[in-house]
């Protein structure tokens, strides 16, 4: 089997798995706007095997800016097309100056996340519900990264031992 096809797989398994545990959490706590968790899960994975960890960890950080970008432009005023814009901008030039280049995309995502307001909800128990879904799915992500991180290390370590002993 192609490198390809299997970081596809193991990609494949990584969301099935992250969707599986929001909802399967979800319903435990009889929690029900996944979306944001769902969005937030998948931005953070990585189909790349290499590096996985530390993406992951960086588009963590990412996301925690944008979120904290967010609320504070919410705190200065409602959110609206303007405000939107400033988060963006802001947000964008914060992880080029903290060196978060790979987790922008998420970052900005996770501003645009906490400032959406529905209506007939309360601005600030609608962004505070996101802040939590959106760090929730990171943490998931997270997790999930390391463990198949985890798994294909010690595969190919043991790989690695294996062939090594051969030759021995």
């Amino acid at each position: 089997m192609s490198d390809r096809i299997k970081s596809l797989i193991i990609y494949a398994a990584k969301c099935a798995t992250g969707s599986l545990a929001i909802f399967s959490i979800a319903s435990l706590i009889n929690f029900t706007d996944l979306s944001w968790c769902l969005i937030s899960v998948i931005l953070v994975l990585s189909p790349d095997a290499k590096d996985s960890v530390a993406l992951a960890v960086t588009r963590i950080k990412a996301n925690i800016v944008g979120a904290g970008v967010g609320v504070l432009c919410m705190l200065i005023y409602q959110p609206n097309m303007w405000m939107i814009s400033l988060a963006l901008v802001i947000t964008l030039s914060l992880c080029y100056l903290f060196k978060l280049d790979a987790g922008i995309r998420s970052a900005l995502a996770a501003s645009i996340i906490i400032m959406l307001h529905q209506e007939g909800r309360h601005l600030w128990d609608a962004a505070l519900e996101r802040i939590v879904s959106v760090l929730a799915g990171c943490l998931l992500a997270l997790i999930i990264t390391f463990l198949f991180h985890f798994r294909m290390t010690s595969k190919v370590n043991s790989a690695a031992s294996n062939k090594n002993q051969q030759e021995a």
